[in-house]
């Protein structure tokens, strides 16, 4: 059985997925409750498995999963988490993701993406590869949304419930300044006008109700 790794900043669902995998015969060899310790962690103890949560302070599953392609490791991560969104999860599969479990559904489904992995295959949520089926009506606006990371959304939806970049940085335990240069990027990539205002207009209307 492969070594693993748990990293959530909940602390029962942590405690709760180290008994679940324990009881299926996995050792847990560390636990961590955000993501730069996870990011350490995998790399000092080399892991066979990661189960990461999507959403962590520090660093967030999916900038974890970039550290881990840009350092080639060989740990395989499994993202366990609440986001259903098409565009996540196709991002998490590009960057090397092996599973992608839904909390919702982990009694059922970690156990099954585990013993995959074990094969040397990938396992991905039923549900998400469903979605990923019938995802076909997708927008120029939704085009533009899939071009953007994992945070950069999250600073989006913020935007759009018109926090400031202050404010924003403290929600996602970034500096303000880190928030700026991540609102210049999406500016940037959504083609928007250097205005007063219009990346907040922007995602009002187009992201605020998604």
């Amino acid at each position: 059985m492969a070594n693993v790794i748990i990293a959530d900043d909940h602390p029962f669902t942590l405690i709760g997925t180290k008994t679940f995998v324990e009881s299926l015969g996995y050792p847990v060899i560390d636990l961590c409750n955000n993501g730069i310790s996870a990011f350490n962690s995998i790399m000092s103890n080399r892991p066979g498995i990661a189960i990461l949560d999507m959403s962590m302070p520090g660093m967030n599953g999916i900038e974890i999963l970039e550290k881990l392609q840009q350092q080639r490791s060989v740990t395989k991560v499994v993202l366990l988490t609440m986001h259903k969104e098409v565009s996540i999860f196709t991002h998490a599969q590009k960057l090397g993701a092996k599973g992608y479990v839904l909390k919702e559904f982990a009694t059922h489904e970690l156990e099954n993406c585990l013993m995959a992995i074990q094969k040397g295959e990938c396992w991905f949520s039923p549900e998400l590869t469903r979605m990923l089926v019938m995802d076909n009506t997708a927008t120029p606006e939704d085009d533009k949304i899939s071009t953007l990371t994992f945070t950069e959304k999250k600073i989006l939806e913020l935007v759009a419930a018109q926090y400031t970049s202050k404010e924003i940085g403290s929600l996602l335990f970034i500096s303000e300044k880190t928030v700026e240069t991540h609102r210049r990027n999406i500016i940037q990539k959504l083609s928007l006008p250097q205005e007063k205002n219009a990346l907040l207009l922007w995602a009002v209307n187009n992201f605020g109700t998604k």
